[in-house]
This record gives C-alpha cells, sequence and structure tokens, in this order.
C-alpha cells in the first residue's frame, strides 16, 4: 500500500486471487460498472485512484475503499444504475474489514470515517451556502486535510475540463473554509459588549474603568466562547461590583 506506484501490486493482489482471501470487498468491484466512468469498472477506478496519492497509509486505505459499498446498493432507476448511500454502507464494511486484518483502531475509525465522507463534495458546483460550507468542515473535522486529497484524486477522468474544474473547485472551497475560519476567529476577539453598552449599562462615561471592563469582558470572550450574552452580562455585573472603589 506504500509503495510509490502502489497500482502494480495491488492488480497482482486481485489477478492472484489472494485479494479473494484477504480483502474480498475489492475484486468484487471487478464487477460493477460504475455510470460515472462508463468505460472502466469501479476496480480499475478504484486502483487509479490510490495511485493518484501519497504513499499515507490512512489516506490510501481511505482510497481504496471509498467505493466498496457499491456492490450491495447497485440498483436501477428508470435505466439508470444507482448507488443510494453506498458511503455509508461501505464505511461500516470498511470497518469491518480493516479490524478484521487488525489494523489500529486510530487507523480503523479515520479510514471508515473518511470513506462515510467521501460524498459529501458531491453537489459544491452548484453552489454552497456558507453554513454548508462550515458543515462540511465540522464533519471533517480532523480529517479534512485527507477528505480534500480523496476528493482530489477521486477524479479520474480524461476530460481536462472536466478534471480542472474540479481541481478548481476544491481549490474553492479550500479557500472558503480558511476565509470563514478567519472570520470566527476574529469574531472570537470581540466581546459581546462594546464600550458604549458598558457605559451605558452602568452610567458612567469614558475611562480606565471601562476600558478594564473591556479587557474583562475579551478575556472572558477567549476562554468561555460559550457565553451568551445574558451570561456574559451577569458576570459583568459581578465583575463590576468587586472593583468598585
Amino acid at each position: 500500500m506504500l509503495a510509490d506506484d502502489p497500482a502494480p501490486p495491488l492488480w497482482k493482489l486481485v489477478d492472484s486471487g489472494l485479494a479473494d482471501e484477504i480483502v474480498p470487498e475489492l475484486p468484487a468491484l471487478r464487477l460493477e460498472q460504475d455510470p460515472i466512468h462508463r468505460h472502466k469498472d469501479v476496480l480499475a477506478h478504484t486502483i487509479a485512484v490510490v495511485a493518484k496519492t501519497r504513499p499515507d497509509i490512512t489516506l490510501r486505505l481511505a482510497t481504496l475503499f471509498h467505493d466498496v459499498g457499491k456492490p450491495r446498493t447497485r440498483s436501477y432507476e428508470r435505466g439508470t444504475v444507482t448507488f443510494h448511500h453506498h458511503e455509508a454502507v461501505g464505511a461500516r464494511m470498511t470497518r469491518k474489514r480493516l479490524a478484521a486484518l487488525h489494523y489500529p483502531e486510530s487507523v480503523v475509525n479515520d479510514v471508515s470515517e473518511l470513506v462515510r465522507l467521501s460524498g459529501r463534495f458531491k453537489g459544491y458546483a452548484g453552489g454552497w451556502s456558507d453554513a454548508a460550507v462550515r458543515r462540511y468542515a465540522r464533519e471533517a473535522g480532523p480529517l479534512l486535510g485527507y477528505l480534500n486529497e480523496l476528493v482530489r484524486a477521486d477524479c479520474t477522468t480524461r476530460n481536462r475540463r472536466k478534471a480542472a474544474d474540479l481541481q478548481h473547485h476544491v481549490d474553492d472551497l479550500e479557500a472558503r473554509i480558511a476565509r470563514l475560519a478567519e472570520q470566527e476567529r476574529r469574531a472570537a476577539e470581540r466581546p459581546l459588549l462594546d464600550g458604549h453598552a458598558v457605559m451605558a449599562r452602568y452610567g458612567v462615561g469614558p475611562g480606565p474603568e471601562v476600558g478594564r471592563a473591556l479587557a474583562f469582558l475579551l478575556e472572558l470572550r477567549r476562554t468561555e466562547p460559550e457565553l451568551d450574552a445574558p451570561a456574559t452580562e451577569a458576570r459583568l455585573d459581578t465583575w463590576w461590583a468587586r472593583n468598585q472603589s
């Protein structure tokens, strides 16, 4: 799995029959026709995807298993082949197989989660709201980098325009995630009450005591960001009472 070019050893694993004993989900993909890649079966697509990734065991396993749920979810609707919810089914299959192969629990958890999330990017080209972008990043959590690498590798089309479009969309998504994260960081640096609110609350004018109150509010925002406005006001009232001479 960590070879510079994993494709030859993976094909050897399948063609020799060893995969039927070690990871039978892999040769099962040879029978599945992917409607998005009509010229190749899902096995060929899967190995091509693995070969596009850097030699990292989590990433390689995630790409190897990202479509294993397709055989169990294949159906025909109005003459079209569909694989509804194959990511969720594949995640369960991945967890079971990797555990049987005695991979560390952390690897099993990360890879199965990446398989579950592998289809989340679909639809981004149609336009996502900021809330949808935040949800994607939140669901991926510490696996966000891996997930985006998987999405990039999953494009094996020979159509250069389509391939370039996908890379552009992932670039755009990553830029939006970074921009939204920076906005949230900056928002967290602002207290919930400003100087005018402090002065109005306590009937005072500009002065050092207001500055100290704002410093307290900023520290409160940094250390307890979950506090809402009423809770913040209550904490400020307590602080104010204690710090008046």
